[in-house]
Formats: C-alpha cells, sequence, structure tokens
C-alpha cells in the first residue's frame, strides 16, 4: 500500500471537517479499519443521579493487538461532567480491564491509542470524586462500551474463526495468571488445534508448563473446556471422553478454564484461533 502524499492528507482536512456530525459515529467507525472486515461501534446509555449519561465510542484493530493495545485504536466518548483527574484514572483501568485483556497472534506494532472523552454537557453538577455514587454507573457504563470493543477487535481478528475467553484461577498473585493465559493464548499449537476443532489437549497442558510459574504443582492443576473437565488435580479427568472435547472445541465460541491450585488470585484473557487465512492476510498486507 502506498502512503498518500502529505498534501493529499492536508488537502483532505477541510472535507473531514465539514463531514462532522452527532450521527455519523459509524462513518467515523468505518474510516478508521484497516484489515478489519467490519466496522466496530458500541453504546450505552445510563441514569447517573438525575440525569441521563450516554458513552459512545469505536474501535480498529483485528491482529498486532499485545502486548499493551499495540495496533488497535479506540475512541470512546461520553457527556459525563467528569473531571480531568478522575477521567484519566477511568482510562487506565478500563484499558487494563479490555483492551489489554485481548491478543490476535501475540504479535505487536508501533501504534496505539485508548481516548478517553468527556464533553461535560450533561445537565449535572460535575462529578469530582470516586465516592459519587455517579461515578459508579458511569464507570460501568464506559467498561462495558470498552469490553463490547475490545471482544469486537478478537471477534474480528485476522483470520478467525473461533472466539475463545481463557480464565486461569488459583493463582498466587494475578501476575502469574495472566502469564499462564497468555502463554496458553499466543501457543500456535494450541490456536491452531482450536481452529481444526481437534481435542490435542496435551497442547494445552504444555502451554501452562511453559508459562514457567515458580513452583507450580502439577498434581493440583487443573483444566475444563467450557463444561467439560480435562484435567483434575493433574491428571486425565476420569469423566472426559474425546467426542466431548472434540464437540466443545467445534463451537465458534469456547471458555477455557484453568485452576492453579495454589491461591485466589485470577486472569481472564480473549483471544481466537490461528487460521489458513490469517497466514495468507499477513502474507499479501504490507503497510
Amino acid at each position: 500500500m502506498e502512503p498518500l502524499p502529505v498534501a493529499r492528507i492536508v488537502g483532505s482536512i477541510s472535507d473531514c471537517r465539514s463531514a462532522l456530525g452527532e450521527a455519523n459515529w459509524s462513518e467515523a467507525a468505518r474510516a478508521i479499519m484497516t484489515t478489519d472486515t467490519v466496522p466496530k461501534a458500541a453504546s450505552r446509555r445510563v441514569r447517573a443521579g438525575d440525569a441521563d449519561i450516554a458513552v459512545t465510542g469505536i474501535a480498529k484493530g483485528a491482529g498486532m493487538i499485545a502486548p499493551n493495545m499495540a495496533t488497535l485504536l479506540t475512541f470512546v466518548a461520553t457527556d459525563a461532567p467528569i473531571t480531568r483527574g478522575l477521567l484519566d484514572e477511568l482510562a487506565v483501568e478500563v484499558a487494563g480491564e479490555s483492551f489489554n485483556r485481548i491478543t490476535i497472534d501475540g504479535d505487536t506494532s508501533t501504534n496505539d491509542s485508548f481516548v478517553l472523552l468527556a464533553t461535560q454537557q450533561a445537565r449535572c453538577p460535575p462529578i469530582e470524586r470516586r465516592a459519587d455514587p455517579r461515578f459508579g454507573a458511569v464507570r460501568e457504563a464506559v467498561a462495558a462500551v470498552a469490553t463490547e470493543l475490545a471482544q469486537a477487535i478478537v471477534r474480528d481478528g485476522e483470520g478467525a474463526t473461533k472466539f475463545i475467553s481463557i480464565v486461569v484461577e488459583g493463582g498466587r498473585d494475578a501476575n502469574e495468571c495472566d502469564r499462564v493465559a497468555r502463554a496458553i493464548a499466543h501457543s500456535p499449537l494450541v490456536k491452531t488445534a482450536f481452529f481444526a476443532s481437534d481435542p490435542n489437549l496435551g497442547r494445552i497442558v504444555c502451554a501452562i508448563g511453559n508459562a514457567d510459574v515458580q513452583g507450580l504443582d502439577p498434581s493440583r492443576v487443573s483444566f475444563a473446556l467450557d463444561d467439560v473437565d480435562v484435567v483434575v488435580d493433574g491428571a486425565r479427568a476420569a469423566s472426559y471422553r474425546e467426542e466431548d472435547g472434540r464437540r466443545v472445541m467445534g463451537k465458534p465460541e469456547i471458555s477455557v478454564r484453568v485452576a492453579l491450585g495454589r491461591g485466589t488470585a485470577s486472569s481472564t484473557l480473549w483471544t481466537c484461533d490461528l487460521s489458513h487465512d490469517y497466514v495468507s492476510i499477513n502474507a499479501d498486507y504490507r503497510s
């Protein structure tokens, strides 16, 4: 793809400005797409005290998403009168719960943005403290919009055919749970097994071990696919049948639940499978 001449970009700014409008969210969502196959937008309206508060956002991203958001772009706006300090805190917290909880291929790039704006247009007193009950309602709406957009990025991952939720619990801290979740999500062998609907579940066992959690006792580790127990206390579950594993792995949405058996911490990650189309897209695409 040839880069646009700077003069052409500058010359288009006035046209972009004239196209601005309150009803043009969908056009903006489409304009920021790259290898995305669909535009991504989400909105919520909540009651905060005596005012109705709106939260609306758009995003783009389909590959090279982790770590730290990588090539995704997200813009979320609310009319809530939140002060700058609270808004800064909210942006960091929500990014940690949503856009930093997704991965497509474990790869990254050089540009990322999550922009959270507050127009202050809602007709109510400013929200200046976290203890303000209105802040909780607005925070919930912003987090819901961000999570929907983040998951939409995974669902539209380059070549993706499966949406996979990975929940790791029972860790000593969230960091080691996150490390296990990412080891599973970034394993090409695990991701291709999901694409093939192949219950080659030793690959997940290997990924858990490859996370290199110090002092992890394999005899206390368990994991399940949806409602199917696969490993219980370090051994194959007595109830497990390969046809059950194949049934779950053939679904378009799958949950992987891992229990480390050594604490109370947990972590959640959303990812997708790795398909033939992913290779084709990235073999042909150049920016």
